[in-house]
């Protein structure tokens, strides 16, 4: 297998469904630059995010596509880089994380975003919120700060205008993000759209039809960008007409099951 190192993205097939995704990612690796979600896209969700778990095999099954795909396979995630690399031990990919505030690329050259004094401080006032709102959790990410309200949804008002007062008080070079019960403040200069855009000029990603995978809001910059560029974008979840993905798949179990049936078919 050779890197396409193109400097235009080829047309994908049109009205291409999954399975004929599945056999062309298969027999023609070479075309494709994948892009995976993990929360809710290839790991299933839970109360909490510590509470998240890999399954059996899947470490091992992104590994072997990566392969497959001469390294074209990233991960673009709203969690830390460092808490990324600890789900998928031992093996490490290149990594999008916080939204691309940090960036991996495949040689392991690392770039990122500081924090001002101002957000830390934010941080530090937020890590009291749970005593105010019992059942409300605070994810420090480093770079950035998430407050989860997935097991208190009734606590939604109040942690939104916890949230407004704290992005105020970041001052500028910060916004405010929304996702599934969560709310959290990062860099404005940093999303999945523009992370999936930094790797598509880079090799090996460079000249292949990019496909990205997601469910959530903070997935929709990818979506939009891939768009764009003439590649294919997958919500994970119910149907709704409120993404701009033009192909579904109905939970991360059928996006596990569908890079197992490409090594499959690839073997």
């Amino acid at each position: 297998m050779t890197n396409a190192q193109t400097t235009e993205i080829s047309e994908p097939l049109p009205r291409e469904t999954i399975a004929n995704l599945i056999a062309a990612i298969a027999s023609q690796p070479e075309r494709y630059a994948l892009f995976f979600d993990i929360d809710g896209t290839l790991l299933d969700l839970a109360e909490t995010p510590d509470a998240i778990t890999v399954p059996n095999g899947l470490t091992d099954d992104l590994k072997a596509l990566s392969h497959h795909l001469d390294g074209a396979l990233a991960l673009v995630t709203g969690r830390a880089l460092s808490y990324a690399d600890t789900l998928f031990f031992p093996h490490r990919f290149p990594i999008a994380g916080l939204h691309g505030t940090e960036r991996r690329m495949l040689d392991g050259q690392i770039i990122r975003a500081e924090p001002t004094a101002e957000f830390l401080d934010v941080k530090q006032r937020l890590a009291t919120l749970p005593e105010s709102f019992p059942g409300v959790l605070v994810e420090d990410k480093g770079g950035a700060v998430a407050v989860h309200f997935r097991q208190v949804p009734e606590l939604a008002d109040h942690v939104g205008e916890a949230m407004r007062v704290a992005i105020a008080k970041a001052g500028p070079g910060y916004e405010l993000q929304r996702g599934k019960m969560v709310l959290e403040i990062r860099p404005d200069s940093a999303d999945k759209g523009r992370a999936l855009d930094a790797y598509l000029a880079e090799a090996p990603f460079a000249g292949r039809i990019p496909v990205a995978f997601g469910d959530d809001v903070t997935d929709e910059a990818m979506f939009k960008l891939v768009n764009a560029k003439g590649g294919i974008s997958i919500h994970i979840g119910a149907p709704t007409d409120s993404t701009l993905a033009r192909k579904r798949l109905s939970k991360p179990q059928a996006v596990r099951d569908m890079i197992a049936t490409i090594l499959r078919k690839q073997l």
